[in-house]
C-alpha cells in the first residue's frame, strides 16, 4: 500500500467514527432533546385508540382496592398542540361514572375536567392544583395527561444498562407553570426507544415517585404500548398499577368524543 493509499485510509476511517457518533458535537441539552424526541416520534400516526384499564391502588401495609375504567386518546397530528384524553370509570359503584377529561397543552396549564356523577357536576381543575392525586392514586393530575415532547427542556446524562437492554438517560424539566416536579429523569431503550422509567422530582428536588413501564407490546408492526404501568411513591411507600387490556387505533374518535359538555351524558 502506498503512502497515499495510507493516508486516504486513515482520513476516511476519522470521517466514518465522526459520521458514526454524531452526539460527540452535541450538547448535552441538545443530545437529550434527540433522544426524547426519537421517542416521541417513534409511535407517532396511530390517529387515536382506546383501551380498559384497570387501576389497583395499594397502600403501605399492602391492602389493595381495584377500579374498572376506559382511556380513549385522540392524537393531534401538530407537536406544537397536545392530545387529548378521556378516562372514564365503571367500578366500583360510588365512582361509577367519574370522568377525566384532558386537553394537553405545550406551556400553557393543560386544560382539564373532572366530572362527579355523585354531584352532577363538572369541576375545572385549576393549573395550581395538578399536582394533587387523582382519585386517591400516586398519579398527579398532570400525570394524566400527555407528555408531550416540547412541555420539557432536556439534558442528556449516560448510557447504562436497563434489565436486559440499554438505555439513555435523560433529565428533563416542566417548561410549563405550576408543575408539582422539578424535574424528572427518565430512561429511553437504544432498541425500540421505548421509555422504561421515570423519576419524578419534588419542589424541594427530593425524589418523589418512580414509574415502571412493563410488558410492552407491538400493534400493527409499529405502536408500541405498556400495559401496565408501576408507579411507586418512594416518600410514603404507597403505590398505584394501571393494567391495560389490548389497544384499539382507528376506531373513529373525532374532536366532539371530547368535549366538556359530553361529560355529564357519559355511562
Amino acid at each position: 500500500m502506498t503512502q497515499l493509499q495510507i493516508l486516504t485510509a486513515a482520513v476516511l476511517s476519522m470521517v466514518s467514527v465522526v459520521v458514526a457518533s454524531p452526539a460527540l458535537s452535541q450538547t448535552p441539552e441538545e443530545h437529550g432533546f434527540d433522544v426524547a424526541a426519537r421517542s416521541d416520534r417513534s409511535d407517532r400516526g396511530f390517529g387515536d385508540s382506546k383501551a380498559e384499564m384497570t387501576m389497583v391502588l395499594r397502600n403501605a401495609a399492602g391492602q389493595e382496592s381495584v377500579r374498572s375504567m376506559d382511556f380513549t386518546t385522540l392524537e393531534i397530528p401538530d407537536e406544537s398542540v397536545g392530545d387529548k384524553s378521556l378516562v372514564l370509570f365503571s367500578t366500583p359503584k360510588d365512582i361509577e361514572g367519574t370522568a377525566l377529561l384532558s386537553h394537553a397543552k405545550i406551556l400553557d396549564p393543560d386544560d382539564q375536567w373532572l366530572y362527579l356523577p355523585a354531584l352532577k357536576r363538572v369541576k375545572r381543575i385549576s393549573s395550581r392544583n395538578k399536582s394533587g392525586p387523582f382519585v386517591g392514586s400516586e398519579f398527579a393530575f398532570e400525570d394524566f395527561t400527555a407528555s408531550e415532547l416540547n412541555k420539557f427542556s432536556y439534558k442528556y446524562l449516560r448510557e447504562e444498562p436497563c434489565g436486559d437492554l440499554v438505555c439513555d438517560v435523560v433529565e428533563r424539566y416542566p417548561r410549563y407553570e405550576n408543575s408539582g416536579y422539578t424535574k424528572q429523569i427518565s430512561w429511553v431503550d437504544t432498541t425500540e426507544y421505548q421509555i422504561r422509567k421515570i423519576e419524578f422530582y419534588d419542589r424541594r428536588g427530593s425524589l418523589l415517585k418512580e414509574l415502571l413501564f412493563e410488558d410492552y407490546r407491538k400493534y400493527d408492526d409499529k405502536f408500541w404500548r405498556p400495559h401496565r404501568l408501576v408507579m411507586k411513591n418512594i416518600q410514603t411507600n404507597k403505590s398505584t398499577d394501571l393494567i391495560y387490556g389490548e389497544y384499539q387505533f382507528g376506531v373513529g374518535l373525532t374532536d366532539n368524543d371530547f368535549v366538556k359538555g359530553r361529560l355529564s351524558r357519559l355511562r
